[in-house]
């Protein structure tokens, strides 16, 4: 008996356990059962006569074979989703669900906003926002795009220069009412400062404090903009904070307004295959105009 051909739903499975790397986190994203999805890996396996993944106890990793099939499933999925997206787009508003990686400081401070009005327009939208301080790896899908604080210049993505923004030294009131001065960079020296764990700064334009001068170095440190920022809210010490967060703390306040200024950019990566995606290019559009809006209101208030 000649064995059926792959089809649609074999790829649906393998490209859920190659973004995710385990069976567990594949099935909660497609709702069936660790065991199920293992048999259905373990049967593509069997009509492909190749080995897909390597287990190990961190996870299931592709195989050579498996990252062969990662690429030309990928465009498949495209083609499927351009399709649909066709027909959505003809009811009017977006639909279906958009997967945005971002890092903590945007994603807590600006997209929470700005989706929530996209999706008061797209009641039929569906936006999930994965905060991580890493780089996201969109060609294993892990988001269907993801902003990011520089120019990637390797991979087939295609990327877009969103804005600039700004960021300040900033300190609570209580802090600032119980230590010395801060009258200039060199009064640094005698403070305590938050910032990035050296060796987990995921991305160079990350390390602002080489801006402020030679010689200081943070002592409360941590991966997670959040925790410095609220290490700074509980008056622990002077950090390195987005203007566009500060309206949020009425605690802070912003120090050294005139000699410290720190101008960044967030870009919009995309996959190049989702170019063609009519669903996804016009929430693009959507999020660029809203978060450049609501980040010149916000620094507006800083």
């Amino acid at each position: 008996m000649t064995m059926a051909e792959p089809n649609w739903d074999d790829l649906r499975i393998f490209l859920a356990v190659a973004r995710h790397q385990s069976l567990s986190g594949a099935g909660k994203t497609l709702r069936l059962d660790p065991a199920t999805i293992g048999r259905r890996i373990q049967r593509l396996e069997d009509r492909l006569a190749a080995r897909l993944f390597i287990k190990s106890p961190q996870g299931y990793h592709l195989s050579e074979a498996g990252q062969d099939l990662l690429d030309k499933s990928g465009e498949i999925e495209q083609n499927v989703q351009s399709a649909f997206s066709g027909i959505e787009g003809s009811a009017g508003d977006l639909g279906g669900s958009i997967r945005v990686g971002a890092p903590d400081g945007v994603a807590n401070y600006l997209l929470p906003q700005v989706v929530a009005a996209i999706c008061d327009e797209n009641p039929r939208l569906s936006v999930h926002i994965v905060a991580l301080p890493r780089v996201f790896d969109l060609s294993k899908r892990e988001a269907d795009m993801a902003i990011t604080v520089s120019a990637p210049t390797t991979g087939r993505l295609t990327v877009q220069r969103l804005t600039d923004y700004h960021l300040s030294l900033a300190a609570s009131v209580d802090y600032l009412a119980s230590h010395p001065p801060i009258n200039s960079r060199a009064d640094l020296a005698e403070h305590r400062l938050i910032g990035y764990i050296p060796d987990m700064i995921f991305d160079k334009e990350l390390d602002y404090l080489k801006e402020l001068g030679d010689g200081l170095s943070a002592t409360l440190c941590s991966n997670s903009f959040s925790v410095q920022l609220n290490w700074a809210r509980r008056g622990a010490g002077v950090c390195i904070v987005h203007d566009f967060a500060i309206p949020a703390m009425q605690d802070l306040r912003r120090i050294l307004v005139d000699e410290v200024s720190i101008a960044r950019a967030f870009y919009l990566v995309r996959h190049a295959d989702d170019r063609k995606v009519e669903r996804l290019n016009r929430f693009t559009e959507l999020l660029a105009r809203q978060l450049r809006l609501e980040l010149q209101r916000l620094e507006g208030l800083a």
